[in-house]
């Protein structure tokens, strides 16, 4: 995944803001990235324009080889739905399904999704497949979100503060389950977080202020997520 020159601007006339400014990122098939900053330094909207949900309006945005600033609306739906995965802060379950339903709401939408029974398994859904939203609790709702997104076995998994909700112990079982993701799968993620700790466990890592890249980090000597401390 490759962005050049990222531009983007909310508001009109004296009321414009910059929010990314000349944004340049490449990001390997497979790697683990980590875009790091605080509120309000752009990370969220630039995630926004990598799944497509939002556009720039300057700069071009080219994954696998295919821009998305040439797609039409319904070639950016198809990325979408063939390519991406999202994984968010709230969970948006949908409550009156189960924990197996609402991961197969993400395999309906796949051509080539995952084993649903193996994914409960990897996820440690398997006893709890049965319940509803509302029976579990906030890590293994998020486990249920991860489940979602993943087993459509998109190329990228989107991450916007994925722990942000959950308890120290609780965020660092999901960033294993994250970590144990993009080993497994291969899958490329890409997560916005403003926890420094959760740095050391990426393989590149992107710091951003007031809609700037201000460093690109390479790391050599990554922990695992159980090792992390904040």
């Amino acid at each position: 995944m490759e962005l050049k020159k990222i531009n983007k601007s909310f508001g009109d006339d004296e009321s414009r803001v910059h929010v990314l400014k000349d944004i340049d990122l490449a990001v390997g098939k497979g790697q683990f990235c980590v875009l790091l900053g605080p509120s309000g330094s752009g990370k969220s909207t630039l995630l926004n324009i990598i799944g497509g949900i939002d556009t720039a309006d300057s700069g071009e945005i080219i994954v696998n080889g295919d821009s998305l600033t040439e797609m039409k609306d319904k070639a950016l739906t198809n990325y979408r739905r063939q390519h991406l995965g999202y994984v968010f802060q709230m969970y948006n379950l949908i409550p009156n399904l189960t924990v197996r339903e609402n991961i197969e709401v993400g395999a309906y939408l796949s051509d080539d999704p995952l084993d649903t029974d193996e994914l409960l398994e990897t996820l440690g859904l398997s006893e709890h497949q049965r319940k509803l939203p509302n029976q579990l609790s906030g890590g293994q709702q998020q486990r249920t979100s991860i489940g979602r997104a993943i087993v459509k076995n998109p190329d990228i998994l989107l991450c916007d503060e994925p722990t942000g909700a959950l308890d120290y112990n609780t965020s660092k079982e999901i960033l294993t389950l994250i970590e144990s993701i993009n080993q497994k799968y291969g899958n490329t993620v890409v997560m916005v977080t403003h926890n420094n700790a959760i740095q050391e466990m990426a393989d590149l890592v992107v710091r951003l202020r007031d809609g700037s890249v201000r460093d690109q980090i390479i790391n050599a000597n990554k922990k695992k997520a159980i090792e992390l401390e904040w």
